[in-house]
This record gives structure tokens, C-alpha cells and sequence, in this order.
């Protein structure tokens, strides 16, 4: 692969979009500086399962058998259409995406014994714009999401700075359909976004920030699907404001977040000591996604509502007896916080399997995906504690409880992987 080279460009044009995949960020509704970033320009030139399947189950997502008095419909990988052919499911697309991406990593490792940076491949006079490049990528960690970008700082120096340019460029993406200029962005618009990742992965970046995340994929096995999956996401919102089943949603959610436990596996790496295999690894990092992209989904309905999205399963808001204008008029009655109770126990499940692959990765990687994993969970107990209003109530975790979760979050991380061999589970 070709070395990221800063291709440099004066004067330098600016723009407000920026953006960040919220699954992954704690800074809201804010924007970056527009100082920061450069205008984009066209160049010219599943069945997914978790460790164990339950045959009176019809949906394999979780590793544990869902309880019975659940009211949501669970779907199963393969479906059947209205005429009788049988489709393959969003959880059976995802996971053929988990697979291309173990099979990555698992190719790296048999290369070598540990992720290491090939400074040779660096184009000489380029170094240092290349960390100046990285710098900035931390600034606007620390900027935005201050609990993850603490977490990162055990980490390597190689690991962290391939982490923030990852973070960098998902909260760019992001920005496009949710910053400032958000109502100006068309399909077309995220079409050139889309190429002009295609240059970043060829070692070809258009701006600093842009060169930091090609200089990543050179020294680490990360894949440009699931970047590309996020822009696919990215459309979506841009024609699609329902979805009428969780398999809908799943697809979405995968596409929005759960592609950011993709791409940083490679990077943060897996504990050599682990015996757990890297599929395994990938999927709990792919639950996490999902799990807090839920979690933002709950957290969100009365914002997403004033503009005219309802981002839950259609099929199971009309089982609860409810409808968009339930949502719209912003009422918590008895069906609403039924309705709420298996929501956000779903989305606890997705919790509880992505915390099982945590201290499967490296040591140094684990306390920031811990951290995260704590404090997103923590929003579904507040708007349990808000009486399931999250119309007009926002909920958030407090200052004082992200402080005792940062403990809390590090002593998890010290965890070291069970040294006991899965056992093989016959059909």
C-alpha cells in the first residue's frame, strides 16, 4: 500500500461540517471550529450470533436465551417474503461484513506477533506534518468526547493516534447530516465524500486530518467497508425517517455505529493471552455499536420528533397500541413506559454481550471501551429515573457519576482474559 502523503493546498478553503458518530461522542449538538477543517471537493482524476444459539429463539444476536415475558418481535437471520422466498436478513448482511473483517486481522497476526508502525513507509519531510496531522486529531478527541480521549491516553502512542484520526473522521461524516449545513447535503454530496475516502485509503488525503486516517490504514488491517457502511448510513437519513421492524433498525444501527467497533478493532488490538476467537472479538465490539446507537435512539425520541423522525420499530409500536401520534403529541402514559421497559431491555442485552469482549482486547485498549460501555449504559437508568419521559426531558449522566465510573471503568479494564478455551458446541 502506498504512504499517506499530506497533499497541501493554498489557500485553504473552509467549512463548518465536521461531524462525529454520536455513538462514539459525548459533545451533543456542537460543531467544530470551522478552522479546522477544509472544504471537500470532487478530485478530478447476517446471520450474526454471539457465542451460542438457542433453537427456540428467532433471532440469534445475543448469548443468552431472551426472557419470556419479552414483547418485542425478534426476527431470525433468514426470512421469508410475502411469496414465499426466503431473503437474507440485516443481521446475516452485517455478519458477513464481522467475517471479512476478522479474516483481516487474523492475517495480520499470522504476519506478525504484534501490530507495529513501519516508519519506512513514512515519505521523508513528512513526518512531522503527519503529527501535526495527529495532534489535531486529539484536540478534537479531547474537545468532544473528554471521558473517551482520557481513556486513549493508555494506550500506545501508535494505538491512540490511529484511534483519533478513526474518531476524526466518523464525527466528519456524521456532521454532514447533522451539522449546520446539514439541510444543503445530497446524495451526490455524500457520493464525493465517498470518493474522496476511496483517495484517503489509496494514500491520497486532501487535508491533515484526512492524512492521519491514511497513515492509519497503512499501519493497521483496517478495511474501508465499514467506512464506506457508515456513509450508507449517512443516505439513509437523508431519505428515511421510519423504519417498520428491528430488522430495519438493526441495519441502520449497524450502519451509524456499530461499523465504529469495526474499525477500531484492528487498532486497539486483541490481548495475546486471549483464547477467544476473532470473530467473537468483532462481534462484542459490533454489540457495543449497536447498543449505544439504541441508547441514543431512546434517549433522543422527543428531539428526533421535532423533526419529524421516529426512529423505533413501527410493527412494535402498533403491538404496544400506540402510534407516531403518540410520539408527536409527547404524553408518557402506562402503554408508553411499557413500551419503554422492552426497549431499553434490548438494548441492555447488546450491553451485556459487547461487555464480554472487553477484556479480550489488549490491556491498554480496555478502560476507554469500558468507560464508554459504563456511562452509555448509565443513560438507560436515567431515563428510567425520568419516568420514561424522554419527550421533554433529556437524559444524561451526571459529572459526579462519570467520575465514579472512571474508576470503576479502569479497574474492569485490569481484567485479564479467562485462560480457559472455549468449549467447541456442537450443531
Amino acid at each position: 500500500m502506498a504512504a499517506a502523503q499530506l497533499r497541501v493546498v493554498m489557500p485553504i478553503e473552509f467549512s463548518t461540517s465536521i461531524g462525529f458518530s454520536d455513538a462514539i461522542r459525548e459533545g451533543g449538538s456542537r460543531t467544530l471550529n470551522p478552522k479546522n477543517d477544509c472544504r471537500f471537493l470532487r478530485r478530478k482524476k447476517i446471520r450474526w450470533s454471539f457465542y451460542s444459539l438457542f433453537a427456540n429463539t428467532n433471532y440469534a444476536c445475543v448469548g443468552q436465551e431472551p426472557d419470556k415475558d419479552l414483547k418485542f418481535p425478534i426476527y431470525s437471520s433468514m426470512v421469508a417474503n410475502p411469496v414465499g422466498e426466503v431473503a437474507i436478513s440485516s443481521e446475516q448482511k452485517v455478519y458477513d461484513v464481522v467475517l471479512k473483517q476478522a479474516a483481516l486481522v487474523e492475517q495480520q497476526l499470522r504476519r506478525k506477533t504484534a501490530i507495529e508502525v513501519n516508519t519506512d513507509m513514512v515519505v521523508p519531510g513528512t513526518d512531522y506534518l503527519l503529527k501535526e496531522a495527529y495532534d489535531r486529531c486529539g484536540q478534537v478527541c479531547a474537545e468532544y468526547a473528554k471521558t473517551f480521549y482520557l481513556g486513549t491516553l493508555l494506550m500506545t502512542p501508535e494505538r491512540r493516534r490511529a484511534i483519533w484520526a478513526i474518531y476524526v473522521w466518523c464525527r466528519r461524516t456524521d456532521e454532514l447530516v447533522d451539522g449546520p449545513n446539514a439541510s444543503h447535503i445530497t446524495p451526490s454530496a455524500l457520493d464525493r465524500w465517498e470518493a474522496r475516502l476511496e483517495d484517503v485509503f489509496a494514500g491520497q488525503p486532501y487535508d491533515m486530518l484526512d492524512a492521519a486516517l491514511s497513515d492509519t490504514v497503512v499501519n493497521f488491517p483496517v478495511d474501508i467497508q465499514p467506512f464506506k457502511d457508515m456513509i450508507e448510513g449517512m443516505r439513509l437519513d437523508l431519505k428515511k425517517s421510519r423504519y417498520k421492524n428491528f430488522d430495519e433498525l438493526y441495519l441502520y444501527c449497524y450502519y451509524v455505529a456499530g461499523t465504529v467497533g469495526l474499525m477500531s478493532v484492528p487498532v486497539m488490538g486483541i490481548a495475546p493471552e486471549s483464547y477467544a476467537t476473532t470473530e467473537s472479538v468483532y462481534n462484542a465490539a459490533l454489540a457495543l455499536g449497536i447498543a449505544n446507537q439504541l441508547t441514543n435512539i431512546l434517549r433522543d425520541v422527543g428531539e428526533d420528533a421535532t423533526r419529524g423522525r421516529v426512529y423505533l420499530p413501527q410493527d412494535e409500536l402498533a403491538d404496544a397500541g400506540l402510534s407516531d401520534e403518540d410520539i408527536f403529541n409527547g404524553k408518557v402514559t402506562d402503554r408508553w413506559r411499557n413500551f419503554m421497559k422492552n426497549q431499553i431491555r434490548r438494548a441492555r442485552m447488546f450491553f451485556m454481550e459487547a461487555e464480554k469482549g472487553v477484556s479480550d482486547l489488549s490491556q491498554a485498549s480496555r478502560w476507554p471501551v469500558s468507560a464508554s460501555l459504563l456511562l452509555y449504559r448509565q443513560i438507560l437508568d436515567e431515563i428510567e429515573a425520568n419516568d420514561y419521559n424522554n419527550f421533554t426531558k433529556r437524559a444524561y449522566v451526571s459529572k459526579a457519576k462519570k467520575l465514579i465510573a472512571l474508576p470503576v471503568a479502569f479497574g474492569r479494564s485490569l481484567i485479564r482474559p479467562s485462560r480457559k478455551k472455549p468449549a467447541l458446541v456442537k450443531p
